[in-house]
């Protein structure tokens, strides 16, 4: 651990206070967001990052709302820095987008602001939110028949929209002009207002502290959290622990399968991941830029240390990354790599795996793969566009842990605690839809000491015109259910299935766009369940008593699994191993 000099001024309560008011500015803007924007993807489902970061573009404090933004602005924060130099003034507002120059998602679009004080530039705000439509060939952004960025989305290398304080309306024309949808260009202007909150409060932190005496916290900060993650790699033992994983189906050849191979090396306290030998970029959208494959390592390396640690750029000097240029986890220009975030999934398995002996007390057991469906066409009531991903329908469950069962309906490993489900009303209000079912799905969950959590059946009725349906996903073949760990069973598989009003059915493929879908349709999806931790027989009784008077587990699958027996008073016994 290399040396820095500290100064004997430096009160560590005072750079503890300053790491949570820097904290409290991130969630003050995430309110903004939630209060302001018009899309539910952002003011329900909150699919976005607020952050701060220094004038050289580390960060200093993020609130991630998903988890797998957790490195998605710094990157292209240190690329605006790099493309403006000195041209960056006091009102100025740059937007961002693009996946080759430091973006994670092409729809994951940034508005950055540069926070001057006493006529300097002291540090930068940030906003980056999903947004409803970003241009390209198919309404949502999401386009599986993509083979190049340019079929998938508008892209916004960093450009100033607002110069000085006055808004560029040729600039701001051009790039909504390339938008479907008006309510992308109302959700920029909220984070632009989310930006500004992140500046008032960090002018405020300059004029409390001075900006001498903050920049010096604010390394102080950065040295500590640097410690904290030392102290934590160092209590892993040295060695090279691997893993592996896959993601399947590239959209374009049927059976493909995207090998992860993972190894990561242990020595003291310095942590290097290493993708070398991980599948070659596809010819299809199934691919990630750098960044989103570093959010996935980042969030997942995250939930195996201290969860007090602060987010700020400290974390990130004892962690080296390896992925070279050419695989799907870091694809060459210009490929499609819209799917990039929903890799995460099969990136955290791999590293599960990876930990599992070092960790065993820490990693979980599988997490539910993504397997998306997102409908846009025409709202008959209003003959206004609409769009939705449908995150009611796709939340599964989580990996079961030591002590602990995997979290119901929890949804994806990128995603969780963050994308929240759609409210009903909301989204029978939002979208043309006629929700018929939404409920826990029976035997779903993975059994184990630790069951995994469980997922969700939801069915509802299309009633909107001109409907276009984009599966994009994975988690319907067997081998990527979620894993079972130490013992536990794996979870249950993804499916969806479209029933047309002719009784004609249809299962679309994972990656594989669905048009001309007719009013009346019926839409049903099965979000599986996470995997299984230890031994199922090891269960307490009481523990499956009640996940099948609750409906979760079967009596079927209470015998088979378990290993559990009812008597006629409705008590549980364990029934003799064959």
């Amino acid at each position: 651990m290399r040396k820095r000099p500290r100064s004997r001024d430096i009160d560590p309560v005072q750079v503890a206070v300053l790491q949570r008011r820097l904290k409290s500015i991130t969630e003050e803007m995430g309110l903004t967001l939630l209060r302001t924007t018009r899309s539910p993807i952002l003011n329900e489902a909150r699919d976005f990052v607020t952050g701060l970061y220094d004038a050289r573009g580390r960060m200093l404090e993020q609130s991630e709302y998903i988890p797998v933004l957790a490195f998605a602005l710094q990157p292209a924060c240190e690329n605006v820095i790099r493309f403006f130099g000195d041209d960056v003034h006091p009102g100025d507002v740059i937007l961002h987008n693009d996946v080759f120059s430091g973006g994670n998602q092409n729809n994951d679009v940034a508005v950055f602001k540069p926070v001057f004080a006493g006529g300097r530039l002291l540090a930068w705000a940030a906003c980056k939110g999903h947004q409803a439509d970003i241009g390209g060939a198919v309404q949502g952004g999401y386009n599986p028949e993509a083979r190049e960025v340019w079929q998938e989305a508008l892209r916004i290398p960093a450009v100033k929209i607002v110069e000085r304080g006055r808004l560029r309306r040729d600039v701001w024309n051009l790039i909504f002009a390339n938008i479907r949808l008006g309510i992308v260009e109302e959700d920029i202007k909220a984070q632009i207002g989310g930006a500004t909150v992140g500046e008032r409060g960090l002018q405020g932190l300059a004029a409390r502290f001075g900006r001498a005496r903050l920049e010096r916290l604010l390394e102080a900060l950065f040295d500590g959290t640097e410690r904290r993650v030392r102290r934590e790699i160092a209590a892993i033992p040295d060695g090279i622990y691997r893993g592996e994983s896959h993601a399947f189906y590239d959209g374009v050849t049927d059976g493909t399968r995207m090998r992860i191979k993972l190894a990561v090396k242990v020595k003291g306290d310095c942590i290097t991941f290493d993708f070398t030998g991980s599948s070659p970029q596809t010819p299809g959208f199934v691919n990630a830029p750098y960044s989103a494959t570093a959010s996935a390592l980042l969030l997942t390396f995250l939930m195996l240390i201290d969860p007090d640690i602060p987010h700020n750029a400290g974390i990130l000097r004892p962690i080296r990354i390896v992925n070279p240029e050419g695989s799907f986890l870091n694809a060459r220009f210009p490929a499609a790599t819209t799917f990039g975030n929903s890799i995460t999934g099969p990136t955290s398995d791999a590293i599960f795996r990876a930990f599992a002996k070092a960790l065993p007390k820490m990693v979980t057991a599988g997490w539910n793969r993504f397997l998306g469906f997102a409908v846009s066409g025409e709202d008959p009531r209003r003959r206004s566009p609409y769009v939705d991903i449908l995150f009611l329908s796709l939340k599964g469950g989580s990996g079961g842990t030591w002590s602990a069962d995997g979290y119901d309906h929890i949804g994806l490993i990128n995603c969780a605690g963050g994308i929240l489900a759609q409210d009903y009303e909301m989204f029978e209000i939002h979208d043309p839809h006629f929700l018929v079912k939404h409920e826990y799905l029976q035997d779903s969950a993975g059994a184990g000491r630790w069951r995994g959590g469980v997922g969700v059946e939801t069915e509802f009725e299309i009633r909107g015109d001109n409907v276009t349906g984009v599966a994009f996903g994975d988690g319907v073949e067997e081998e990527a259910r979620a894993f079972g760990l130490f013992g536990g069973r794996p979870g249950s598989r993804n499916e969806i299935r479209l029933t047309f009003p002719d009784g004609r059915e249809r299962v679309p493929k994972t990656k594989e766009i669905v048009r001309g879908i007719p009013r009346g349709t019926r839409f049903r999806q099965k979000a599986g369940g996470g995997g299984g931790y230890g031994d199922p027989r090891r269960r307490p009784l009481e523990a499956v008593r009640a996940d099948v008077k609750n409906g979760l587990v079967s009596l079927e699958a209470a015998r088979e699994e378990y290993g559990v027996l009812f008597d006629d008073h409705n008590r549980p016994y364990r029934h003799p191993r064959r």
